[in-house]
């Protein structure tokens, strides 16, 4: 009997999780890194898993040198290659003049519009085509993620989106970077928990969310890139796929 996704990953240790997204979708899956503590814990998994899996990532030109240095880590060490998507750079360059350089600390309008050229449209030619979306997302990271499915049917990008790390917590993910050797940012050190754009991230204080530091200036319910969440602005929470699977 073909058990749904959804229900078969929690009962399996990470790297069958893996295998077993691989051996249940047809079509080319690709991996969305951002290079952050989960995602290395990822990437670390799909390596070893030997899955084809593509590795792509959302090079907004607002990347900490840490953040790149890091990237160029993990290919050498790990024998892959992370495909880069960038922004429009007519996009880019409309909205710099309209806003200025640093215009996204204007409004919340402001900088969901440059979310949105910088990560949300390269992010939609990254996924192109494939029939699956691996994430790094953790339900612990936020109130807004907490109920997150393991797989869920993604209509934005007619997609099966698949968070294979959703009961990991942030102990738990150091703990395995920590036994794997798997290649972290510095940042992590500083105080920078989750790590986007360097003018829109900063370290996070003792007992503060572990997302405080993105968009800091804004409200906390408001501090999604645009990445995981639907066109009405809210954190997308479908119902667990099932006959994806069967």
């Amino acid at each position: 009997m073909t058990i749904a996704l959804a229900q078969q990953l929690p009962g399996l240790a990470p790297v069958e999780r893996i295998r077993a997204i691989r051996a249940a979708l047809g079509g080319e899956i690709v991996f969305t890194t951002s290079f952050g503590l989960e995602d290395q814990v990822l990437t670390h998994l799909i390596a070893e898993s030997g899955a084809d899996i593509a590795f792509a990532t959302l090079d907004t030109g607002r990347l900490f040198p840490e953040t790149h240095a890091l990237w160029a880590e993990t290919e050498a060490r790990y024998g892959i290659k992370v495909f880069a998507y960038a922004p429009r750079h007519e996009a880019v360059e409309d909205y710099v003049a309209g806003n200025g350089i640093n215009g996204f600390y204007a409004s919340l309008e402001a900088r969901k519009a440059c979310c949105h050229i910088r990560k949300v449209e390269p992010l939609g030619r990254a996924l192109k085509g494939a029939s699956g979306w691996i994430t790094g997302l953790r339900a612990d990271q936020s109130a807004a993620r907490h109920d997150t499915p393991f797989a869920e049917e993604n209509a934005q990008y007619g997609l099966v989106k698949l968070n294979p790390l959703l009961d990991f917590t942030r102990d738990d993910a150091l703990a395995f970077a920590k036994a794997h050797d798997v290649p972290i940012n510095p940042l992590h050190e500083r105080g920078f928990l989750s790590i986007g754009c360097a003018p829109c991230t900063r370290a996070v204080e003792p007992g503060e969310p572990e997302r405080a530091g993105r968009w800091w200036w804004e409200d906390e319910t408001k501090k999604e890139c645009g990445l995981h969440v639907g066109p009405d602005g809210r954190f997308v929470r479908p119902e667990p796929v099932k006959e994806a699977f069967a």
